[in-house]
C-alpha cells in the first residue's frame, strides 16, 4: 500500500458547467469562490469517451466517472441501469478496503450499506435505499418535487411538508436557507410567480445543509456532492442568455425574465463551492469536476424549436390504453421506462403504444428494447392545437391529448457537448492540459494512497503524480 497522499477527498459534482461562462464569470468578478478554488488547482479539460448524442448524457458519463469504464466496457445507457449493473465503482472499492463513504445526490449511483457512510440517492433513480434509513425522508420529499414540479396534476409526495421541515431541523438546516427560502417565496408572491425558476437555488441548498450535517458526524475518507440545477438552466435558458445564436427568438418580456438565468445558477453555485470547501482540512484534496458541457442546441431551430409533452400520470395513460403489467421508472424530463414480467406483455404494449398518433404524427418515441421493456415518452416536439386528439391503430376511439399530457414550460436551448472541467485543489495552479474522464476513478484511488486497488481492466491514468511533479519542479 502507498502513502496516503491527501488525508480525505471531496468531489464536487457540479452537473454540466461550461468552460466558457465559467471562465467569462471569472474574469468579471462574480464567480469569487470558483476563482479561489481554481487558482489553488491543476486544472484539466476532461474528454467524455463517447461523442454521439445518444451517449452523450450525465447518467452515462456520470457512470463512467465513478468506474473508470468506458460506455463501450459497462454499457449503462439508461439512469436506472446503474445500480443494476455489476461494475465495481469508486464507492465498492473504497468500501470494500474499509474506507468511510459519502454520496449525495451523485447520478446513476447504487446505495452502499450504512456501515460504510451515508448515501443519498439522485432524484430520479429508483430503488435505492438513502442510508442511514432515517434519510429517506429527505429523499423521498426532494425525489417528488424534481420529478413532477412541472406536473400539474402530480400526486401527493410521500412525505409531508411537516415531516420534511420536521428532519430538516434535525439535519443541518441553517438560518441562510431559510431566509433564502422565505425570500424567494415572498418574491414570487408579490414580484412574479414565473420567478419559480430560482427555487433550484433552494433545491442546493437544502442538500448543502444536509451534506455539511451528515460529513461532520461521518467523517467520510471519500465523499461526493452532486447538482443539476444549473444543467437545468442551461437546457432551458440559452436562447435568452445568446438570443443571437437561435432563429427561433423569444420575446422581450422572456429576455427580461429569463436572461440572467443561467448566470444566476453560477452565482448561487460559486455560494456552495464556498460552503463544501470549508470542509475540508489543510490534508484533504477537493475536487471539481462537471463530467460533461453544453452549448446552444440548434438542431430543431428551423422546424420552430424542440418542445416536451409529458403524461399527467403514466399509470393512468396506460391503464386508458389497456397496457397491463408495467413497472414505470421515471428516466428524466419526459421519458420513462417501462418494465414488463413477460415477452407477451411486451410485445402487446410495444405493439399498442407504437401505434398512438395525434395531428398526423406518431406520438410514442419509443427505444432501447430490452429483454424485459422500454423507454416510453412522446416523441412530438411541435406546437399541438389545444383540441388535439389521440388516436389508435386499429380502433375508431379517441380521447384528448391534453387530458392525458402536459407541455413542459419553455423550448430545449442547449444540449450537451463533450468537454467539461475537472480540477484538484492541490495548492497550486497548474494548466495540465487535456484528459479523459476515465483518469478521474484511479485518480480518487491514487490520492487515498490506493492506488494498488485500480482493476486491471480500468483504462485511465492518473493525474495526480503530474501535480506533485510541477509543484516540485
Amino acid at each position: 500500500m502507498q502513502a496516503r497522499p491527501f488525508e480525505r477527498v471531496i468531489m464536487i459534482e457540479f452537473n454540466e458547467l461550461v468552460p466558457r461562462l465559467m471562465e467569462s464569470w471569472i474574469a468579471d468578478g462574480s464567480l469569487p469562490n470558483f476563482k479561489a478554488l481554481r487558482d489553488r488547482s491543476l486544472q484539466f479539460v476532461s474528454e467524455t469517451d463517447v461523442k454521439t448524442p445518444s451517449e452523450l448524457e450525465p447518467w452515462i458519463q456520470w457512470y463512467s466517472v465513478h468506474t473508470g469504464l468506458s460506455f463501450e466496457q459497462h454499457g449503462v445507457f439508461h439512469l436506472t441501469d446503474g445500480p443494476r449493473a455489476k461494475h465495481k465503482d469508486v464507492f465498492d472499492v473504497l468500501g470494500d478496503a474499509g474506507l468511510k463513504l459519502g454520496c449525495c445526490g451523485s447520478m446513476n449511483v447504487k446505495s452502499f450499506p450504512a456501515d460504510r457512510g451515508f448515501f443519498i440517492a439522485d432524484p430520479w433513480c429508483d430503488g435505492q435505499s438513502a442510508q442511514p434509513v432515517e434519510l429517506n425522508t429527505f429523499q423521498k420529499f426532494v425525489s417528488q418535487y424534481v420529478r413532477e414540479y412541472s406536473n400539474p396534476s402530480a400526486a401527493a409526495a410521500p412525505v409531508s411538508a411537516t415531516q420534511f421541515l420536521s428532519f430538516m431541523a434535525a439535519h443541518g438546516l441553517s438560518a441562510r436557507t431559510v431566509a433564502q427560502t422565505l425570500a424567494q417565496l415572498t418574491q414570487e408572491r408579490v414580484k412574479d410567480k414565473a420567478l419559480s425558476w430560482q427555487r433550484a437555488a433552494i433545491l442546493d441548498r437544502l442538500y448543502v445543509d444536509v451534506f455539511k450535517h451528515l460529513y461532520r458526524r461521518h467523517k467520510p475518507d471519500f465523499a461526493t456532492f452532486f447538482s443539476n440545477s444549473t444543467a437545468h438552466l442551461q437546457h432551458s435558458y440559452w436562447r435568452h442568455m445568446e438570443p443571437q445564436a437561435f432563429k427561433v427568438q423569444p420575446t422581450a418580456a422572456q429576455t427580461e425574465l429569463y436572461g440572467g438565468a443561467i448566470k444566476y445558477g453560477y452565482v448561487m453555485m460559486d455560494q456552495l463551492i464556498r460552503e463544501i470547501v470549508s470542509l475540508a482540512g489543510p490534508r484533504d484534496l477537493v475536487i471539481f469536476a462537471t463530467a460533461l458541457s453544453q452549448q446552444p442546441f440548434l438542431r430543431k431551430e428551423d422546424a420552430g424549436g424542440q418542445l416536451f409533452y409529458r403524461p399527467r400520470d403514466v399509470a393512468k395513460l396506460l391503464a386508458q390504453l389497456g397496457v397491463a403489467g408495467a413497472q414505470i421508472e421515471p428516466v428524466m424530463t419526459h421519458q420513462f421506462r417501462l418494465r414488463f414480467e413477460n415477452k407477451d406483455a411486451l410485445a402487446s404494449a410495444t405493439r399498442v403504444l407504437g401505434g398512438l398518433r395525434s395531428e398526423g404524427h406518431v406520438l410514442s418515441g419509443i427505444s432501447d428494447h430490452a429483454n424485459d421493456g422500454f423507454v416510453f415518452g412522446c416523441c412530438i416536439s411541435k406546437q399541438l392545437k389545444p383540441n388535439a386528439l389521440i388516436s389508435r391503430e386499429g380502433s375508431n376511439e379517441t380521447v384528448r391529448f391534453f387530458d392525458y399530457f402536459y407541455q413542459i414550460d419553455g423550448m430545449k436551448s442547449g444540449c450537451h457537448h463533450t468537454d467539461g472541467m475537472l480540477w484538484f485543489a492541490t495548492g497550486q495552479a497548474a494548466d495540465g492540459g487535456r484528459c479523459s474522464i476515465l483518469d478521474i476513478f484511479p485518480s480518487i484511488l491514487s490520492a487515498l494512497g490506493r492506488q494498488d486497488l485500480i482493476p486491471a481492466d480500468r483504462q485511465g491514468r492518473v493525474l495526480l503524480p503530474l501535480a506533485a511533479r510541477r509543484q516540485a519542479a
